[in-house]
């Protein structure tokens, strides 16, 4: 009879059994290194379309996103209420969420910021950036080396962008189907949003397919218990049609928050700066 002498514990024996047969069996698993999460990010696009938008009457703020890419919400979305809203994506670099925004915060425009913080970014021939701001105004980067089509389109209070799309009609039907559905009544900026991510896969969206979708709507105090600007944050993050998925996840959140839904806040218009006066 065969017998194993096991210096170890029991329970990690039949741990590290396994693992040396393994390596016994096929030599090239003990050497091999698998890619870490930065180099599977800087090697994979965020093969994406999205939208950024500005509710004037409300003052809310939000992006929406849809990807070919597992998890989408954690690295296209950002943004915060009275400051602006940004998407990052293609091959993303995340820092430009939080670095956008704190540009925002201290004053910067939608394009200034765009501009600032592609500027300094050796990859920004890769990026695509979409920023608006707290006053509505808008401003995108689609860098020349970013996967055909890619391209963007403004609108008022709103920017429509992506890449690896099967071509410009994705996103000439998003801004068409936002600005048709901000016209009806009852209707929010959520539901906006929504709108143009659907007409976006009817037109053909990412040529690669569907995998993840994610919206993110900040309003002052528009979190649980008014202790926070998450009005709704919603992910989806593996599902073979996220889109329609998504519409189901808002409308459960209409229901759950209805009277957060039922309570719209009134915007007061902030007045722009006055200009500076021509130099003598």
């Amino acid at each position: 009879m065969f017998r194993l002498d096991l210096p170890l514990p029991i329970h990690r024996a039949w741990i590290i059994i396994p693992f040396v047969l393994l390596t016994a069996l096929v030599p090239e698993a003990a050497s091999a290194t698998l890619p870490g999460p930065a180099e599977q990010a800087s090697a994979s696009p965020v093969a994406t379309y999205s939208i950024v938008a500005f509710d004037p009457a409300t003052g809310d703020l939000g992006v929406g996103v849809q990807s070919k890419f597992f998890g989408v919400g954690s690295v296209v979305p950002w943004a915060q209420a009275g400051v602006g809203a940004i998407a990052t994506q293609s091959y993303a670099n995340v820092a430009y969420g939080p670095e956008g925004l704190a540009l925002l915060r201290g004053g910067a425009s939608a394009r200034e910021t765009v501009d600032r913080l592609t500027a300094g970014d050796d990859g920004r021939a890769r990026r695509q950036l979409a920023v608006v701001d707290a006053r509505g105004r808008v401003a995108v980067h689609t860098g020349d080396g970013c996967q055909a089509w890619a391209g963007h389109r403004e609108g008022d209070h709103f920017a429509v962008q992506g890449n690896l799309l099967v071509d410009a009609n994705v996103v000439d039907a998003m801004a068409h189907a936002y600005q048709t559905a901000r016209s009806r009544d009852g209707s929010q900026l959520a539901d906006w949003i929504l709108a143009a991510l659907d007409a976006a896969q009817a037109a053909g969206g990412d040529r690669r397919g569907q995998q993840s979708a994610a919206m993110l709507v900040v309003r002052d105090r528009g979190g649980v218990w008014g202790q926070n600007d998450r009005f709704i944050d919603l992910r989806v993050e593996d599902h073979p049609r996220p889109i329609e998925e998504l519409g189901r996840l808002l409308e459960v959140h209409k229901l759950f928050y209805r009277a957060t839904h039922a309570q719209r806040p009134v915007r007061v218009p902030q007045p722009l700066p006055d200009p500076a006066p021509p130099a003598e």
